[in-house]
């Protein structure tokens, strides 16, 4: 199970997303189906739209589209890498919100950390595996 994790002051449902070297602060409260990303509508900050849908999904995976708003403070990464930790931070204060989406979010993979990271440079070499290019003479 994932640790419910609530505000001490205003008992909003918090949950932490991670994805590459993006992080995000995801709090759910009950309201009108508002999603705020640093401090921007949804639509304003995610122009993509399968960035847009990877949050949508898991907040209609839930049927709680209209029934929550949602603030989200993410850094961190490139637009896929962050859409993915707030997915991930959204999917665990969904749990911390209500525990019953639990199953749901988990047979969905929502609750998943995708463990890809960039690879390493290598001494010698010009990236993580590309070489020099050899020369005969």
């Amino acid at each position: 199970m994932v640790a419910v994790k609530k505000d001490k002051i205003n008992g909003d449902a918090l949950g932490t997303g991670r994805r590459k070297s993006s992080i995000a602060r995801v709090r759910v409260r009950a309201g009108s189906g508002k999603v705020t990303i640093n401090r921007k509508p949804l639509e304003a900050y995610f122009v993509n739209d399968q960035d847009r849908e990877a949050i949508v999904q898991t907040l209609e995976s839930c049927s709680v589209r209209e029934a929550v708003d949602v603030l989200v403070r993410v850094h961190g990464g490139g637009t896929t890498g962050q859409a993915g930790a707030v997915r991930m931070g959204l999917a665990r204060a969904l749990v911390s919100f209500n525990e019953e989406h639990f199953h749901t979010l988990r047979d969905g993979d929502f609750l998943t950390r995708d463990s890809r990271m960039k690879e390493r440079k290598k001494p010698g070499l010009r990236g993580a595996r590309r070489g020099v290019q050899f020369s005969k003479r």
